[in-house]
């Protein structure tokens, strides 16, 4: 048997970003959303959460519960993403997909973080138009903005994650489901997520409520039950997809 290393979501082949290996490399930017087609949640961290839930359902998912964005409803596609790899006018794009294809890294001993590239992502070319490091090995703006954005992301991160135990640890989450009829018939389900039980919420003891207030929870938990409201939205963009699939079949 042989092991294999998981890398995050869309991640391929993450390399630390150094002017030794990446002097020649240019980013031409996410102009291209294909890489997160195939992919139908993806994480949330705190700050985005009061504009994620104006577009998608916010659920908790993983071994470890924590906010994601429900992008769709059938394995492997993201409603959010067109043909051309576009994504859709006029809606948030989260930032686990606008951080791509950068991201920190743990070393093994969880010490500390490494600003990483994936060498692997269609946004990575050879030149100079747009490099990484200038003339005498320096970063230039753009990986200083990566940087920024990484350490940024790694914070909201963390603060999310607090945010996540707390609501299990209050045993808040209740397992939930998605079932959609499609006008051809068909039926599809969605499992395997959690969501914040309100009544359960309701009766939070007074002092874990002000706890709660004092941490800038409660805003989290609001944006989360806000964002059930998006179901509907989501499940008109499935039915628009089935119809032009079944139109591609016809034609």
């Amino acid at each position: 048997m042989t092991s294999q290393t998981l890398f995050p979501l869309f991640y391929e082949q993450p390399r630390p970003l150094s002017s030794g290996e990446h002097a020649n490399l240019s980013f031409t930017g996410n102009t291209d959303y294909a890489y997160a087609a195939k992919t139908n949640a993806v994480p949330l961290v705190a700050t985005e959460l009061p504009t994620a839930c104006r577009y998608f359902p916010i659920v908790f998912s993983g071994d470890e519960p924590a906010p994601v964005a429900v992008l769709g409803v059938r394995g492997e596609e993201n409603l959010f993403v067109d043909a051309d790899g576009q994504w859709r006018a006029d809606t948030y794009v989260p930032a686990y997909v606008r951080r791509y294809p950068f991201i920190f890294m743990e070393n093994d001993e969880r010490s500390q973080f490494t600003l990483c590239i994936d060498e692997k992502a269609a946004s990575v070319v050879d030149g100079r138009d747009n490099p990484l490091f200038d003339e005498a090995g320096e970063p230039t703006d753009l990986a200083r903005s990566a940087l920024a954005f990484c350490r940024d992301y790694q914070n909201q991160h963390s603060y999310t994650m607090e945010f996540a135990r707390a609501v299990v640890e209050a045993d808040l989450l209740v397992e939930n489901r998605a079932d959609i009829t499609l006008a051809n018939g068909q039926r599809l389900a969605m499992s395997g997520f959690k969501v914040i039980d309100e009544a359960r919420f309701n009766k939070l003891p007074d002092d874990e409520f002000l706890r709660w207030r004092a941490n800038g929870w409660l805003a989290l938990v609001y944006c989360h039950l806000l964002s059930i409201n998006t179901w509907p939205s989501l499940i008109n963009q499935v039915q628009e997809s089935a119809v032009a699939e079944a139109e591609t079949a016809e034609a």
